[in-house]
C-alpha cells in the first residue's frame, strides 16, 4: 500500500467538482441549470484586457523568470491603487505578487506560522484557508459568529480566544461563505484586540471591488500606526478583471513580512504568471470606470436576490455581500449535503451546503450568486417555492 503525507490524507476532496458532478445528474425539467456554485464573475474579461493579455503572452519579454516579489511595474501599480483606496501610505515594498489569493495565503501562513502554531479563524469559515493550514500542521481554532448577528465576528469573543500560542487570526471581509461586509469600526476593534495580544491580523479583501460604495475606504487598518508589525491584507485580481484562469493575486504587508513570503514563493512558484502581471498593471488605472459598472451590475443581482428570498418565507436570507449570500434552508432535520445535492439533481440549482463550511452549518447553504444574471437568479423563486425533499 502506498504511503502518503497524513496530513494531506486526510482532507477532503475538493468541494466544487463534487458539487458540479451532482449536477451531471439534472435533467432540465425545470429550465436551464442555475450554477451558484463557484464564485467567479459571470461575465466576461473586458476586450483590452485580453488584448494586453494576448500582447504580453506573445512576448519574449516575459518568457523567462521574472521577480520573486512580481513584476515592478504591477507592484507600482497596485500600490498606488491601495494608497489611493486607503488614503494609506503604501509602496511597491509594501506589495508581493502571487499567483492567486490561496497562494497568497499559503504564503503568510508559512511566513509567520509554523507547525503546531495555532492560527484562528471563524466559524462558518472558507474552507481553503483551513485545509491550507491543516496539511501544513498549523493548529486551528474558530470563534464562532451568529447568525443573528448577521454573521458578524464578535470582538469580545475574538479577545476571549487570543490564548499564548495563537499566531494570527484570519478574517475574510466582504466573507466567504456569508456575504457578510465587516464594517470599519469593527474592523478597528478586532485589529487593536490583536495588536494587544501581538496576533496578527490577516485579511483577505478578494471581494472588497464589491462593495456598494467606491468611494469609501473599507477600512482604517492602513493609516494605523505600526501597521506593518501587525496587519496583513490579502487580495485577488481574479474577480474584478475576470481572469481567475490566470492565477494573479497579492499580499500587502511591511517590508519584513514581504522579505520572508519572497524565500517561500522562491520554492513554490519563483515568481507568479508575468504576462498577467503585465496586463493587470496597465488594467488596473485603464479600467477603473468598466470594473465600476460591473460593481453596479454585482449590486444589481444581490438586489434581485433579496428581491427573490422576500417572497420565499420558508427559506431565510441570513446574509448578503459582494458575491455570496448564506441561506437558511427550510428543512432543519437534514443536512445541508442532502438539500444542496437534491437541489442540483432535481431543480437543477447548484450551491455549496454549510457543512462545507464549518461544523453547525448543516442549515444553510452558500448561493454565489455573482455567476448569474439578475433574470436568471429570478427563476430561482419558481425553483425553491417548488422544491420538496424526497421523502418529506
Amino acid at each position: 500500500m502506498p504511503h502518503f503525507n497524513p496530513l494531506v490524507e486526510k482532507l477532503s476532496p475538493p468541494p466544487v467538482p463534487s458539487v458540479l458532478a451532482w449536477a451531471k445528474s439534472y435533467d432540465g425539467s425545470r429550465g436551464p441549470l442555475i450554477d451558484l456554485s463557484q464564485a467567479v464573475p459571470g461575465y466576461p474579461a473586458h476586450p483590452d484586457m485580453l488584448a494586453w493579455l494576448g500582447e504580453a503572452a506573445a512576448s519574449t519579454a516575459y518568457t523567462g523568470y521574472g521577480a520573486i516579489e512580481g513584476e515592478a511595474v504591477l507592484r507600482d501599480a497596485y500600490a498606488a491603487h491601495v494608497a489611493e483606496l486607503y488614503g494609506a501610505s503604501v509602496t511597491a515594498d509594501n506589495i508581493h505578487i502571487t499567483s492567486g489569493c490561496n497562494q497568497a495565503f499559503i504564503c503568510t501562513a508559512m511566513a509567520i506560522a509554523g507547525a503546531g502554531d495555532t492560527i484562528l479563524m471563524t466559524n462558518p469559515y472558507y474552507f481553503n484557508q483551513e485545509t491550507t493550514l491543516s496539511m501544513l500542521g498549523i493548529n486551528v481554532e474558530l470563534v464562532p459568529c451568529d447568525a443573528g448577528a448577521g454573521f458578524l465576528p464578535e470582538v469580545d469573543a475574538i479577545a476571549a480566544a487570543l490564548h499564548p500560542g495563537i499566531r494570527a487570526l484570519a478574517l475574510v471581509s466582504p466573507n466567504n461563505p456569508t456575504g457578510a461586509v465587516y464594517p470599519p469600526e469593527l474592523l478597528a476593534r478586532i485589529h487593536e484586540a490583536c495588536r494587544a495580544k501581538g496576533v496578527w491580523l490577516i485579511l483577505d479583501e478578494t471581494y472588497r471591488d464589491f462593495l456598494p460604495d467606491a468611494s469609501v475606504a473599507p477600512h482604517g487598518l492602513l493609516t494605523t500606526e505600526g501597521w506593518q508589525e501587525s496587519f496583513i491584507g490579502l487580495y485577488s485580481f481574479s474577480k474584478s478583471f475576470c481572469i481567475p484562469g490566470h492565477r494573479l493575486g497579492a499580499i500587502t504587508a511591511g517590508p519584513a513580512v514581504v522579505e520572508q513570503v519572497t524565500k517561500i514563493m522562491d520554492n513554490l512558484q519563483i515568481c507568479a504568471p508575468r504576462s498577467a502581471q503585465a496586463a493587470v498593471a496597465k488594467a488596473i488605472p485603464a479600467l477603473a470606470d468598466w470594473r465600476q459598472g460591473n460593481r453596479a451590475e454585482i449590486a444589481a443581482r444581490a438586489d434581485a436576490l433579496r428581491d427573490v428570498m422576500s417572497r420565499l418565507p420558508k427559506w431565510k436570507l441570513q446574509a448578503v455581500g459582494a458575491y455570496f449570500a448564506y441561506v437558511r434552508h427550510p428543512y432543519p432535520d437534514i443536512d445541508s449535503q442532502f438539500i444542496a445535492e437534491k437541489l442540483a439533481k432535481l431543480a437543477g440549482v447548484v450551491c455549496l451546503p454549510g457543512d462545507y463550511f464549518g461544523e453547525g452549518q448543516e442549515n444553510y447553504l452558500r448561493f454565489a450568486f455573482a455567476n448569474a444574471d439578475a433574470d436568471t437568479i429570478r427563476q430561482l423563486e419558481e425553483r425553491l417555492a417548488n422544491f420538496t425533499p424526497p421523502g418529506l
